[in-house]
């Protein structure tokens, strides 16, 4: 699964368009994984805002 698809785009034949990994796409769709991300998205972005704001 790790190949690459020929995708036409524009008329153009020769853009190419990797595909994900199966561990990829395991991750895309892991909620506990998800969750995570979420908090240390949210984390990193408060941090940046108290650290703006003083």
């Amino acid at each position: 699964m790790t190949g690459t698809t020929p995708v036409p785009r524009s008329g153009r034949s020769d853009v190419y368009v990797t595909r994900p990994t199966r561990f990829t796409v395991f991750l895309r769709t892991f909620l506990p994984w998800q969750v995570w991300r979420f908090v240390r998205v949210n984390l990193k972005m408060m941090g940046m805002i108290r650290h703006r704001q003083h």
